[in-house]
C-alpha cells in the first residue's frame, strides 16, 4: 500500500499530447484549486510520424510541469495497437489501485483514431476491474502466481467523464478554462518534435502559426455554449442531480 495521497483526477489517454489537447486546461484548473491530478499515457508514441518515443517522454515531462500534475506515467502498450485485452486492463487497473483517483477522465468512445476510442472502452473496463476483490489472486490472470495487483487495496473511482473534443457531439457540460488557456497552449507546444514546422508530416500537421488559432477557435466554440471565453467539453453517461434550482449555472435567456 502506498503512502502517497490519492489523486483527485486522473486523465487516461492513448498518446502523449492527447490530454494536452482535450482536457489539459481542466487538469490545470483542478491543480490550481489544490487538487492532485495525474496523467496516464498508454503508449510510448513510437509510431508517431514525427519524433521518437524518447523525444515524447522529455516533452511530456515538460508539459506535465506546465499543467502542474502530481503524477504522470506512460505504459508500454504498443502505439497504434491499443487493444482491449486482459493484460492491458490489468496494467491500467494496477495504476488505478496505486493512485486511487476519485475521478477518471477517458477519451470519448467514438472517434477517428482507433487508439482513442479503444482507450475509452479499455479504460472503463479497467476502472471496473480495479474494484474486484479477487482480481489477480487466482491463476485467471494467466500466470502461475498471483499478480502483483492482488497486493494493492481495492479501488473503484467514483466518477468517469469523457473528454469529447476529438468528436463532434454536444457536450453534457463544459469546464471554463479561460484563465488556463495560455498555459494549456504552452503545454501542447512543449511537444516540439510534433508541432514545430518541418517537412516530415507537413501534410498531416498544421503549421505552428495555425495551432493557436485552431485551439482558440475550438475553445471559443465550447465557451460560447456556456457564456464564457474558453472551455473544454465533456460527456457524462449519468443523469445529473440538482438540489437547488436557483444555483444551476449558465443563463437560459
Amino acid at each position: 500500500m502506498t503512502d502517497t495521497p490519492a489523486l483527485d483526477v486522473l486523465a487516461i489517454a492513448a498518446h502523449r499530447d492527447d490530454v494536452e489537447q482535450t482536457c489539459g486546461g481542466t487538469l490545470l484548473k483542478m491543480a490550481q484549486r489544490g487538487q492532485r491530478t495525474g496523467i496516464l499515457d498508454l503508449t510510448q508514441g513510437e509510431m508517431g510520424t514525427r519524433g521518437t518515443s524518447e523525444d515524447r517522454a522529455r516533452e511530456a515531462a515538460t508539459a506535465a510541469k506546465t499543467l502542474k500534475v502530481s503524477f504522470r506515467q506512460a505504459l508500454n502498450i504498443p502505439d497504434g495497437r491499443v487493444e482491449n485485452t486482459w493484460e492491458n486492463r490489468l496494467k491500467i487497473a494496477q495504476v488505478i489501485r496505486e493512485q486511487r483517483p476519485r475521478v477518471v477522465i477517458l477519451p470519448y468512445w467514438q472517434g477517428r483514431h482507433p487508439d482513442h476510442y479503444t482507450t475509452s472502452t479499455l479504460g472503463y473496463e479497467a476502472v471496473f476491474m480495479a474494484g474486484l476483490n479477487k482480481l489477480g489472486k487466482t491463476q485467471a490472470h494467466g500466470g502461475p502466481q498471483p499478480h502483483p495487483i492482488s497486493a494493492l487495496p481495492l479501488h473503484r473511482p467514483f466518477k468517469i467523464v469523457y473528454a469529447s473534443l476529438y468528436y463532434d457531439i454536444r457536450p453534457t457540460f463544459v469546464v471554463d478554462i479561460t484563465d488556463q488557456f495560455e498555459a494549456r497552449l504552452q503545454a501542447l507546444l512543449a511537444y516540439k518534435s510534433q508541432y514545430t514546422d518541418q517537412e516530415s508530416g507537413s501534410k498531416l500537421f498544421p503549421a505552428q502559426a495555425e495551432i493557436r488559432q485552431r485551439l482558440d477557435t475550438m475553445a471559443s466554440f465550447y465557451g460560447l455554449l456556456a457564456g464564457v471565453k474558453y472551455a473544454e467539453p465533456f460527456i457524462q453517461k449519468e443523469v445529473g442531480l440538482v438540489d437547488d434550482l436557483t444555483l444551476i449555472p449558465v443563463k437560459s435567456v
